[in-house]
């Protein structure tokens, strides 16, 4: 029950404040889904100012994009190695190994070691998000539009 509260008092609620002021369900739809695209880009710590970029480049809702953003948090470093994997398999590149506890080891001791070491794996990591994120902001504007339009009649 607490978390059904939480979920209408920081997600919902926000949202109907931005359809009442003005937003309409389609720009705050688009917002979303950028936002949870973006918020899954596999370079962790580009997330805030890539979704502050976009809602300023293409004037969407800021709050909503970040919203968004902030959502796929936890869902961020789990689909790194997915992206990886897949920017892998797209160039024909033999996997990689990849451990997190080596990334934050060698990050830590030597941040030039570690662009050398797994600067390619970034770039299919990229890769791998880009193919999959056209895919991801239309299934994500597909579900949040009906919600929001519902969202805006109440």
């Amino acid at each position: 029950m607490e978390e059904r509260g939480w979920l209408r008092r920081r997600v919902a609620g926000p949202l109907v404040l931005m359809l009442h002021h003005g937003s309409t369900p389609e720009r705050v739809a688009i917002s979303l889904a950028l936002g949870a695209a973006l918020g899954l880009f596999p370079i962790v710590g580009t997330s805030t100012l890539l979704c502050f970029a976009a809602a300023l480049l293409l004037g969407l809702n800021h709050p909503a994009i970040q919203l968004a953003n902030y959502l796929m948090y936890p869902f961020q470093l789990p689909l790194i190695l997915v992206y990886v994997r897949v920017g892998e398999a797209l160039v024909d590149s033999p996997p990689v190994p990849f451990d997190p506890r080596v990334l934050g080891a060698t990050l830590r001791a030597d941040p030039t070691a570690f662009v050398a070491r797994f600067g390619l794996t970034a770039c299919h990591a990229v890769l791998g998000w880009a193919a999959a994120a056209p895919i991801l902001i239309g299934a994500l504007y597909g579900a949040a539009l009906p919600v929001m339009r519902r969202l805006r009649a109440q």
